[in-house]
């Protein structure tokens, strides 16, 4: 039976006279406090406490676990293109998946309810037994196509305009992919294309910068036909970092190294690039758009559990402006709304400043009035 849930944190706390910042943890009953003396600043890092209050939110949860034990339709799944490369076998319990490059972009999908990026964490894992798969299905078309389960925007995706193997044709993507063995033919020279599996990242904002961008070498690996084996993709927004591994009867397929969207050497992605992923996917792909690969695969996936963690605020600094009053800078996220309040007790809050809707950028809220004798501040996210 699947779960899904949508939960929430805790909160961010500013104040002045002296400026104190501090991002609270999302750990009730701990106390933890750090302080660091500078010539004009005191910054204070805490969490504190909170019972029986209504928070204001900086981190949101999302689960989703499906065993296959009933019908994964009525449970928030649902398919988009061709829904007879996907079937829900009531016997075995589990989910029977054919991926053929020549039928339309078809996805087995269920909606997150919320938007990722790359300064998220979020994990997905499942066990999956290939019976077969094989490139040059198609006539030309020698060199291998991905099968994909991992994370898509439902809106990209869907769109006529969407091709996985067409550089540059499939923005906001972020899965797991495999390739079979292919090759290609150039000038009389056949170069091979190994098996691959592979953590694979597009952004939105530039779907010609891929990670992995320069090689897939280091993530090749042959999948075994016909033997369960258990996939995870761990990625962590923090160090912007996804770790793949594979294991078979609990034994290691073997060692991947993680790969790093900030590292120019296999990362094609810049500081501004970002993905924005709404759904979760088991996608079979089109080879439309694409001149030199296919894929036809068939294979079984059970016990899938994706989780993710999002966080509202971060970055955060604060004090005065130029203008004399006080302000919060943080980087904020689409999916929040963010209101500076402000109390001299710590026991009644009121609103200070706008609220303004997160823009997935650097976000500045500005007290409104003149800056009291002391005041303890603190970022609303909703």
């Amino acid at each position: 039976m699947p779960s899904f849930s949508d939960l929430p944190g805790a909160e961010g706390f500013l104040s002045s006279a002296p400026a104190l910042v501090s991002q609270l943890l999302t750990r009730p009953a701990i106390v933890a406090e750090l302080l660091k003396d500078q010539p004009m600043l005191n910054v204070r890092l805490s969490a504190l406490v909170i019972a029986g209050l209504s928070v204001v939110c900086a981190s949101r949860a999302v689960t989703i676990v499906e065993d296959f034990s009933t019908d994964p339709q009525p449970n928030g799944w649902q398919v988009f293109g061709d829904t007879n490369l996907f079937y829900w076998n009531a016997t075995n319990q589990n989910l029977e998946v054919t991926w053929d490059s020549t039928r339309p972009n078809s996805y087995f999908y269920h909606p997150l309810n919320v938007t990722l990026t790359r300064r998220d964490d979020f994990t997905l894992e499942f066990d999956l037994r290939l019976i077969d798969i094989a490139s040059g299905v198609e006539p030309g078309k020698t060199g291998p196509m991905q099968i994909g389960i991992g994370f898509l925007n439902l809106a990209a995706a869907t769109d006529a305009s969407f091709m996985r193997g067409a550089w540059g044709g499939a923005p906001n993507v972020a899965e797991f992919a495999y390739y079979t063995w292919g090759y290609y033919e150039y000038e009389g020279d056949v170069h091979a294309s190994p098996n691959s599996t592979v953590p694979s990242f597009i952004p939105g904002t530039d779907p010609y910068h891929y990670a992995p961008g320069a090689s897939l070498s280091p993530f090749a690996a042959e999948l075994p036909t016909n033997q369960m084996v258990h996939i995870r993709l761990a990625y962590t927004g923090s160090d912007q970092s996804a770790a793949v591994s594979v294991t078979t009867n609990g034994v290691p397929l073997r060692e991947f190294a993680p790969l790093v969207l900030t590292d120019p050497g296999n990362s094609q992605f810049t500081p501004a690039d970002n993905f924005r992923v709404n759904i979760f996917s088991i996608s079979s792909y089109s080879s439309n758009g694409d001149y030199y690969d296919s894929v036809l695969a068939h294979g079984v996936l059970d016990n899938l559990t994706v989780t993710a963690q999002l966080q509202a605020i971060g970055r955060l600094t604060g004090g005065p402006t130029t203008n004399g009053l006080w302000g919060a800078q943080f980087f904020s996220r689409s999916n929040w709304v963010y209101t500076l309040e402000r109390t001299t007790d710590l026991k009644s809050w009121r609103s200070v400043s706008t609220t303004l809707r997160g823009t997935e950028d650097y976000l500045t809220l500005q007290e409104t009035n003149t800056l009291p004798a002391r005041a303890f501040y603190r970022v609303r996210a909703d």
